[in-house]
This record gives structure tokens, C-alpha cells and sequence, in this order.
């Protein structure tokens, strides 16, 4: 069996100091006096890649992920173990690296070849492409400094990734400039998927890693909590981002209406708008509220084409007739995508008094395209025919929804399509 990477026991130290001076006096220190405390950025981490394989590599901020890729790709040395590496890499680390920016277009890209390991030949038979898919035009001859951050960008990738290497290493940059250029980088990553070159792809893009990768590293703490099937590891994943890798919340389909106001925290283990919209007249208060998956764990992630549960609870601080209950998920730019309320629902939710609690549950297939949205709540109704707000929390929350299929728009028809 051919590897192109083989990771074995790979550990990075580094040694932490409280004031700058301890770094002095440890060094000056007769007696060795250790003035450091350390901090293990990797820890015994073990790993292959097979020649052919899409690896994808999952883990929260400050797992190990783009420490281990520098390791790899030579940035950094390791504190212990060993790297393998079988084949010309070309990574997507930080786009732009080894640029100059008095150097023109041209002569970064014969600049940065050259720091990727190829030779002026094999940057001549290339050049044509990289231009071509940068798509500059005439800036391409100006010194980079006088360049947009998008054009910046657009050429920066496109030297990476048209260099074609052995094994393409990627940190978080496939969705880079316009959404034209974006469409063109995802194709040039399926191009490099189907003619069998070996991919590490490291992203937060659960969507990506579900589309792409035949299998998935989960790094937790700078150590590796599993490896497996993308679906499996992204579950774990789940998990490891609320910090609870048992925590499940199950729904029960008769929950009655009425709650018993006992303490909750569901949205703790959400990912939150700091900068969350609350308003409303004040006679109800959204307490807390949860997304709940199909297997009713809470976080905010979802798989496209699985139920789904969205709760709500309620505290009245009066009385009131008839209160809506409701929920909008709407995009980044702010366009409502999808949402329903107890009105629309003809769910009759009676009258309700002060001091009641009340936790709307609403369960539904998740149909909408993947990709990151956020989501609203809200408590209205209507007294004297006048439309009443009693509080809203516009944009509260984070909803990631994982697809490894999208089509056009916002929802996918699930159309079943047949030749004859």
C-alpha cells in the first residue's frame, strides 16, 4: 500500500512565560530554574494518507489543525516524531505567503513557484493557466502592491493551485473572491479530486467535508479523538463543539403545551450573535431556545434532508389571548429563506397569564440548501386588530446546514429524474 503522508507520533511543544523577562532569566539561570510552563500544540499524533485519498480534518479552534499542516508542509519543525511525505506538495495555507509586493504579477508567480519547489521550466509550461485563472488582465505586469485584496487573492490562488502537485494541502481557502471565482476554485478542486491526486482538507465547512473527503480526522486538545466515515466524525464533531460528546436531548412527540418553568439552558450550547436584536413591549420574554438535530442532540448544525426540531420557551409577564409563536431562519444577507409560527400552523395556543411558561416545539425536514444561516425568534399577536410585538430576537443564532448536494436557489425540489 502507497502512502503519500505518513504522521507518526508528532508532537509541538511550545514553552509558554508570564512576563518576557522569565525568558531571560530561564536562559541566564545557573541552577537550569525552569521559568516555563508547556503547552502541547500536538500531542503524539498518528496518521496516514493514502495516495488517492481526500482526508478531511476536523477540530475547533485551537485543536492542532493548522499546526499540523505547517508541520507537514515545513513551516514548522516538531518537537517530536515524524513526517513522511511522498510526493511535491502545494499548499493553501495563507494565501499569499512569499509574495513580494514590489514585484509585479508576473514575477511573484515565478517567485512563488520557485518557493513551491518547481523549476523556471515547469513555471514556463504553467504560467498561461495561472493567468488564465487569475484573471487580472494587465494588472497581472503592475507590482502587487497597487492590487485589490481581491485581485491579491485571485492571483495568489491561482499560482497554488495550478502548479499541479502530487498532494494539494488546504486550510480554509476554497471560497476565496467573487462567487464566480469561488465556482471556479471548487471546480479546479473537483478536477483535482477526479484525476486522483491526495487531498488534506482542513475547514469549519461541514458541507465540504461531507461532499469531499473519504474519510475524517477529528483532532480535539492537539490530539486525535477518532478517524473514520465523513458522517460518523462529523457527528463526533458535533459533539466535541458543545462540549458534551454524550449529550443528547430527546424530543417527546406529546411534549403538552404548557411547561413547568424548570431552569434550562438550552442556547448554551448554540453558537450565539453577540450582537443579538431584542425588542418587544415586554409582556413575554423568549427564555430559551434550542435547534435539535434528528437524533436530538442540540447545536447548530443540521443535515440537509433530516427532521429537525426548533424549541422556544416562553416566560408571560401578562395576560394574553392567542400569543404567535415563530421562527425564521434567514440568510447572511439578511433575506428571510424559511419559517412557520403556531398561527400558520393553526395550532391553537389558547390564553396564557402572568407567571405561565409556555415551550412551542416545532419538527420539520430540513429542505433548504447547505451553507450558514441564521436564526430568529419571536412571541407576537393581535389585540384589538392591531398587530402586537411581545419580543423578538432577530438573528440569534448561528444554523449551519451541512449538504453534501445543492441545487439551485434556496430549496432543493427533490426532484427524481429519470432517461428514456
Amino acid at each position: 500500500m502507497e502512502y503519500a503522508l505518513r504522521v507518526k507520533d508528532v508532537s509541538k511543544i511550545y514553552k509558554l512565560y508570564n512576563k518576557p523577562v522569565d525568558r531571560l532569566k530561564e536562559s541566564l539561570s545557573p541552577l537550569k530554574k525552569i521559568y516555563h510552563k508547556e503547552y502541547y500544540a500536538l500531542k503524539n499524533l498518528s496518521f496516514d494518507v493514502k495516495k488517492g485519498e481526500c482526508v478531511g480534518i476536523l477540530g475547533v479552534n485551537g485543536a492542532g489543525k493548522s499546526t499540523i499542516l505547517k508541520i507537514i508542509t515545513g513551516v514548522l519543525t516538531p518537537s517530536g516524531g515524524s513526517i513522511e511525505v511522498n510526493g511535491k506538495i502545494s499548499a493553501l495555507l495563507e494565501l499569499g505567503a512569499g509574495f513580494n509586493p514590489e514585484y509585479t504579477g508576473i514575477e511573484n508567480i515565478y517567485l512563488n513557484g520557485t518557493l513551491l519547489g518547481f523549476t523556471r521550466e515547469e513555471i514556463d509550461a504553467r504560467v498561461d493557466e495561472i493567468l488564465d485563472f487569475a484573471d487580472i488582465g494587465d494588472f497581472v505586469y503592475q507590482p502587487v502592491k497597487t492590487y485589490s485584496s481581491g485581485m491579491f487573492v485571485r492571483l495568489a490562488f491561482a499560482v497554488a493551485i495550478n502548479i499541479d502537485p502530487e498532494i494539494l494541502i488546504v486550510d480554509e481557502a476554497l471560497s476565496v473572491g467573487d462567487v464566480f471565482f469561488q465556482a471556479k476554485c471548487y471546480k479546479k478542486f473537483d478536477d483535482f479530486k477526479k484525476s486522483g491526486k491526495t487531498i488534506l482538507l482542513v475547514t469549519h465547512s461541514l458541507s465540504s467535508v461531507s461532499k469531499y473527503c473519504d474519510r475524517v480526522i477529528v483532532l480535539d486538545a492537539g490530539q486525535k479523538a477518532d478517524e473514520g466515515d465523513p458522517s460518523e466524525m462529523i457527528d463526533l464533531y458535533k459533539k466535541i463543539l458543545v462540549n458534551d460528546r454524550g449529550a443528547v436531548a430527546p424530543i417527546d412527540e406529546d411534549e403538552p403545551a404548557e411547561d413547568t418553568g424548570e431552569d434550562t439552558d438550552w442556547k448554551s450550547s448554540l453558537t450565539l450573535n453577540p450582537n443579538i436584536d431584542s425588542y418587544g413591549n415586554g409582556e413575554a420574554e423568549i427564555t430559551d431556545f434550542a435547534i435539535l438535530d434528528e437524533k436530538g442532540r442540540i447545536g447548530s448544525h443540521v443535515r440537509k434532508g433530516e427532521y429537525f426540531t426548533v424549541k422556544m420557551k416562553v416566560k408571560f409577564n401578562a395576560e394574553i389571548q392567542d400569543p404567535i409563536f415563530a421562527f425564521t431562519i434567514v440568510n447572511l444577507q439578511g433575506t428571510d429563506v424559511s419559517g412557520t409560527n403556531t398561527m400558520f400552523e393553526n395550532c391553537d395556543t389558547g390564553t396564557v397569564h402572568k407567571g405561565d411558561v409556555r415551550t412551542a416545539v416545532f419538527r420539520q425536514r430540513m429542505d433548504i440548501q447547505g451553507g450558514e444561516y441564521l436564526i430568529s425568534f419571536g412571541c407576537t399577536g393581535f389585540r384589538d386588530g392591531e398587530f402586537v410585538v411581545y419580543h423578538r430576537l432577530y438573528r440569534a443564532a448561528d444554523i449551519s446546514i451541512i449538504s453534501d448536494k445543492n441545487t439551485t436557489g434556496f430549496f432543493d425540489m427533490n426532484s427524481e429524474v429519470s432517461l428514456k
